[in-house]
């Protein structure tokens, strides 16, 4: 397993981190607790020892089914648990509430669910323009010195964000979305990231499951599965998605004899300024071709051809723009 070191973080972190957003069940059409256990256990067992996870993903649920697992496992001291805080629950709806009364009544529940006295990496989950920058830094930093976080983070903000809030307190990490379709931060976050000193996790690797190649025109998404209503899986983007996806797969099995899969995590591992790669999966086989992403890389031919693939089949690309709750206090759903 590759390793990366996050500022203020003790151990150094698996590249490949593992996603819990749908270990929550909610908008993942439910989710089976035991199975996420033995989920977890299997990523340990692979080498994974960066979960994520947020009080938003099912309402606190996976928060709670990770630190059952991490529990049962033991060796808490191995692992690196990052979780974030900033979203204010109202009834079954979320608003950005990034106030130092909303940060000190979100900690104690995590640590409560987590079944830890710390946190490794405590992540501001977006930022909320109605509160200054400065306050939440301020409460953070105010939770680093108290022991009861480690390294500070922040998810979804922008450069401005970042340079006023790290006026106050350190910023270990930055989390934006990055994936073969949506490929925004290449051109800002993660630069800047890397100029900074700023370790980078970066969520959607296989951008809700469309390049896990397990995806096609028949499949059915069911219950509160959020994927009902993300852009990409409507038509007529998802035959345009879908198109890209099996001609990146026929390349990834001719060049490399690797799955889609393997081809999307590596080339997220192989963008400059970027530290792990966080991969969402529920079930211990959806971690089996890890091995795969390890040990090799992408060279300049390869990279050109996907850019080719993806500008001749995605005419109507769109980004995660559907996943970022209001900037004013109205209801809306979790989002990673």
């Amino acid at each position: 397993m590759e390793v990366a070191n996050i500022r203020d973080v003790p151990i150094p972190a698996s590249r490949v981190g593992l996603g819990t957003w749908a270990m929550g069940g909610y908008q993942w059409g439910g989710a089976d607790d035991d199975m996420s256990v033995r989920t977890i256990h299997a990523a340990l067992d692979l080498g994974i020892n960066l979960i994520d996870t947020a009080p938003a993903y099912g309402f606190g649920h996976s928060e709670e089914v990770v630190g059952r697992a991490v529990a049962e496992r033991g060796q808490r001291d191995r692992v690196v648990l990052a979780t974030k805080v900033g979203l204010e629950r109202r009834g079954d709806a979320l608003f950005r509430n990034g106030t130092r009364r909303q940060i000190f009544e979100e900690i104690e529940l995590s640590l409560r669910r987590l079944r830890t006295d710390y946190i490794d990496l405590y992540q501001v989950h977006w930022p909320d323009p109605q509160t200054p920058y400065e306050e939440t830094a301020r409460a953070l930093l105010e939770l680093q010195r108290d022991g009861k976080i480690r390294a500070i983070g922040v998810s979804n903000y922008s450069i401005d964000a970042m340079v006023r809030f790290r006026a106050v307190a350190p910023i270990a990490s930055a989390q934006p979305p990055l994936n073969l379709f949506e490929r925004q931060a290449e051109g800002d976050i993660l630069p800047w990231c890397h100029d900074n000193g700023v370790a980078t996790l970066t969520y959607g690797a296989l951008c809700r499951g469309l390049l896990s190649g397990a995806i096609d025109e028949k499949t059915a998404f069911q219950g509160d599965d959020l994927r009902k209503t993300d852009p990409k899986f409507q038509p007529p983007r998802f035959a345009q998605y879908l198109e890209a996806v099996r001609r990146l797969e026929r390349f990834a099995r001719d060049r490399y004899a690797r799955s889609v899969l393997a081809l999307a995590v590596r080339w997220v591992l192989d963008q400059r300024g970027v530290s792990v790669a966080l991969w969402g999966a529920r079930r211990p086989d959806e971690l089996a071709p890890i091995g795969d992403v390890m040990g090799w890389h992408l060279d300049d031919e390869a990279r050109a051809h996907i850019d080719a693939v993806l500008a001749e089949t995605v005419r109507d690309p769109v980004g995660p723009e559907f996943m970022a709750p209001p900037e004013r206090r109205e209801a809306m759903a979790p989002a990673a």
